[in-house]
This record gives structure tokens, C-alpha cells and sequence, in this order.
């Protein structure tokens, strides 16, 4: 982002992600900085928003002429402060970078929709990601550091770190530092990530539906040693035998984006659970489910040894699948 596109215009955020709203808002501080180092800036809420306060948050200082004002929470200007943002809109100050921050929602549509109209307004939306946008979030994420990253290795960080932006963007950062300007793949991924208790919890799960036995039984081990809850191994089973039941049952002949959708998983999911799947049948399913709940009330308290709870679950799962 350039100073010529923030200074004398009005930067328009919009969306649910916080995550992504900030960074933009942050882009356009980093440009007005670069451009004047003594730049001076201003935080306000549009909900104590007036003209008045405007006006004095846009006018030069005895140190600087160019100034940044971020106005927050834009769903809650007062009705009566629409008039006087619309018009300092319609001709923001040369030396000014206005930033309006909406968080979403129907609330203020009508103020946003009249500044859309506007020429010197420019929006960057930062709407929720979809299950399907998250690989490609984490691949532009390692692009901006100079490096790039196997769709495979981007669905691994994905499932060790979660769908929290802020965490994935921090993983991505440390990974292009520590292997900087090159490709990374699947194993330098698990070198870093691949101890999270949650990624640990599914990788026993995804082996025991897969019915491999012995592996699960080895993950299960791991898992426990380096501490993982048991409850998140419960957890992972419970949310596998979900989707591989929401699978099975699915109507046949749908479209992988549909079929994600239907299942509750993002699109790259889909490829272990269909090889999960060629073992079950919807009644095994069933068991299988009423074995998990079985597993997770005794680890909770119904039986006195979790452990030995876990691997009988692990035994069960693997042999309903060969049954």
C-alpha cells in the first residue's frame, strides 16, 4: 500500500474478520509513516464521532500537516454524524488518511452503501474465510515472506494450528524466517507443528477408522507421553465418526465443494475421509459413535483408568472397521 492511495482518501474496512481488518488498517499507518516519519496519529470511536471532533482529528498540528485518522466501530455513528462524514468524504483533506472501520453486519449498511458511492472512497473487505479459503490463505501468507508452501503442508499447519488467522499467520512467519526464500513442504511443517495436542488427538483417530491397529495404538502412546489431554483424543474421534458418517450417508454424485459443504469438512478433508470410508457401513458407523461416548464417559469419570479406556476405543474402532 503507497501514501498516495491513503492521503487525501478514505479508507473503507469492512467484514467479520477482524484479523484481516486490522492488518489492512495497520497497511495504512505503515504507508502514512513511510511517506512522513513525524506523521501524527488519531484513534476514535464512531460512536463519540461528531463533526466537530472530525474536523479537529483532521486539522494539522504545530508538528505535522499529515495525519492518520482511524474511526472504529462505523455500524454505531450517530445518525446525526452521517451527514457531516458523508460531505468530509465527498472532499477529505490532502494530507489526511481517513480510515472507517465496520464490523460488519446489516447496522450502518445505509452509511456504507453512500459511501461506496464516493470517489475518493476505496473498500477493502475483509469478509470470514470459508473452510476452502484457508489453504490459500496460508500459501499467500508464506508468499508475502518470500517463500512459498505445498498444498499438502498448508492443509497440515492447518489442521495442527487451527482456523485462527492471527495463529496461522504467525506460524507462517516463523516458518519463511527459519527456511527463508525456499519451498516448504509436508516435513518441515510436522518438525515445527506436528506436537500440538490437537493435531496428535487426530492423528490417532484418522489411523484408527483407517483400521490401522498398530499405528493407532503407537499414536495413542505418543500422544499421552507428550501430555495431550484425553479428552481431546475423545474429541478427535467424536468429530471423525461424525464426518465420516455425514459421508457415508451423503447423496451420491455431488460435486466436492457440495459435498464438503454437506459433511462439514473443508475440500482437501474429503480425500482421508473417503479412504476411511471404504470400511464402513452406516450401521458400523453407529457403533462406532456409541463406543466414542462410551469412551468419553469413562475417561471423564466412569472408569478409573483413561488410558486403558483410550486403547480399548482404538481396539474397538479398528475392529468394527474390519467387521
Amino acid at each position: 500500500m503507497r501514501a498516495e492511495d491513503v492521503l487525501g482518501r478514505v479508507t473503507l474496512v469492512t467484514g467479520k474478520e477482524e484479523y484481516l481488518g486490522a492488518r489492512t488498517v495497520d497497511e495504512v499507518k505503515a504507508a502514512v509513516r513511510a511517506h512522513d516519519a513525524e506523521a501524527e496519529f488519531a484513534d476514535s470511536s464512531a460512536a463519540d464521532l461528531t463533526l466537530a471532533t472530525l474536523g479537529e482529528m483532521a486539522a494539522p498540528s504545530l508538528f505535522s500537516a499529515v495525519r492518520c485518522v482511524v474511526v472504529r466501530g462505523l455500524e454505531n455513528l450517530p445518525d446525526e454524524s452521517v451527514e457531516g462524514l458523508l460531505g468530509y468524504a465527498a472532499a477529505p483533506v490532502e494530507d489526511v488518511a481517513l480510515v472507517l472501520v465496520h464490523g460488519g453486519g446489516q447496522k450502518g449498511s445505509g452509511v456504507l452503501t453512500k459511501l461506496r458511492k464516493l470517489k475518493a472512497v476505496t473498500e477493502h473487505k475483509s469478509e470470514e474465510l470459508k473452510p476452502s479459503d484457508f489453504p490459500g490463505f496460508v500459501a499467500n501468507e508464506v508468499r508475502r515472506h518470500g517463500a512459498t508452501i505445498d498444498r499438502e503442508a498448508a492443509d497440515v499447519l492447518i489442521e495442527a494450528i487451527g482456523r485462527d488467522l492471527r495463529s496461522l499467520a504467525g506460524a507462517a512467519s516463523q516458518l519463511t524466517n527459519d527456511f527463508p526464500g525456499e519451498r516448504i513442504g509436508e516435513a518441515q511443517v510436522r518438525r515445527y507443528f506436528g506436537g500440538r495436542a490437537e493435531a496428535k488427538s487426530f492423528a490417532v483417530a484418522d489411523a484408527a477408522f483407517a483400521g490401522r491397529d498398530r499405528v493407532a495404538l503407537e499414536e495413542l502412546r505418543w500422544a499421552l507421553d507428550a501430555g495431550t489431554a484425553a479428552v481431546l483424543i475423545t474429541s478427535a474421534f467424536a468429530g471423525s465418526a461424525r464426518g465420516l458418517a455425514r459421508l457415508v450417508s451423503a447423496p451420491r454424485g455431488m460435486r466436492d465443494a457440495d459435498l464438503a459443504r454437506e459433511v462439514g469438512v473443508p475440500p482437501w478433508k474429503l480425500r482421508s475421509l473417503r479412504d476411511q470410508a471404504r470400511g464402513w457401513t452406516e450401521a458400523g458407523l453407529a457403533r462406532a459413535i456409541r463406543a466414542v461416548a462410551q469412551a468419553d464417559a469413562d475417561i471423564k469419570g466412569a472408569a478409573s483408568d483413561a488410558s486403558y479406556a483410550l486403547e480399548r476405543l482404538v481396539l474397538t474402532i479398528t475392529s468394527l472397521r474390519r467387521a
